[in-house]
């Protein structure tokens, strides 16, 4: 059994600024994300421009950052958002939904599209092997600052959090982070390097993160505000990871259905 080291969400102060863990794995996520980003430009079947990932990396980060916020106030906390609807810009007390930033990406990703004459999916297709590096690092602050805890267990590597209670529970965080993080990362970026149907890879990621998130949730424990919300096991997490799951196998099959016909 270990113990949380109980890290300091405070990673830097300068003067009256705190620095935070988690807004530097964000600012990690972004850099590496375009460095990934240009390192596609150099496939062969991947036509893009270093210049165009700067671009759509502008377009991205306000899409998981205002589409993280709202949607974790809208999934999440609907009730406080509708008691102080100013709490939606209270971002330094926490609170981002990935399946809200996942939308606000799809928005960036269509206004990109607009302004650039590109397909949403070809879009969709190139960020989305990428991705993974962001919820990797995520989870990883996630840890960092004790939150997103396991339920309760008895396995070899419990890890007690004090500062919640004494109970031995599963490091969930890091769960999430090998899973949808480096895992993901894996397969869809060994999927990606080489040409794909459109559509495929987008199917792929949303299939791939639906699946794991909703098999780490097994291991999460769930919001104290909201408990288990359906079905008395399942929660908000899995819920949300449904219409992805079903949403990835439609794109899969829709996009090898049009692959063949074009072959």
């Amino acid at each position: 059994m270990f113990v949380h080291p109980s890290i300091d969400p405070v990673a830097v102060s300068l003067g009256p600024l705190d620095v935070h863990w988690y807004g530097l794995m964000y600012l990690l996520s972004f850099l590496l994300g375009w460095g990934l980003g240009i390192v596609r430009t150099a496939q062969a079947h991947v036509h893009w421009s270093r210049e165009e990932v700067g671009d759509l990396l502008f377009y991205v980060v306000l899409g998981v950052v205002i589409g993280g916020r709202v949607g974790y106030m809208l999934f999440y906390q609907p009730g406080l958002l509708l008691d102080n609807p100013l709490q939606l810009f209270y971002i330094w007390q926490g609170g981002m939904s990935f399946h809200g930033g996942m939308l606000g990406v799809f928005a960036a990703a269509a206004w990109f599209a607009r302004h650039t004459r590109r397909g949403f999916f070809d879009i969709t297709d190139f960020v989305a092997p990428i991705v993974p590096v962001g919820l990797f690092f995520g989870r990883i602050a996630n840890f960092i600052n004790g939150e997103l805890i396991g339920r309760v267990t008895d396995v070899p590597w419990a890890m007690v959090y004090p500062h919640v209670d004494m109970a031995p529970r599963h490091p969930s965080e890091l769960y999430e982070a090998g899973l949808e993080g480096l895992l993901l990362f894996a397969v869809l970026w060994l999927f990606a390097r080489r040409p794909r149907p459109r559509m495929a890879v987008s199917g792929l990621f949303l299939l791939g993160y639906g699946c794991l998130r909703f098999f780490a949730e097994f291991f999460r424990k769930p919001d104290d505000f909201l408990g288990f919300v359906a079905f008395d096991w399942m929660t908000m997490g899995q819920i949300l990871c449904v219409p992805m799951i079903v949403g990835g196998v439609l794109l899969l099959g829709l996009a090898y259905r049009r692959g063949r016909a074009a072959a």
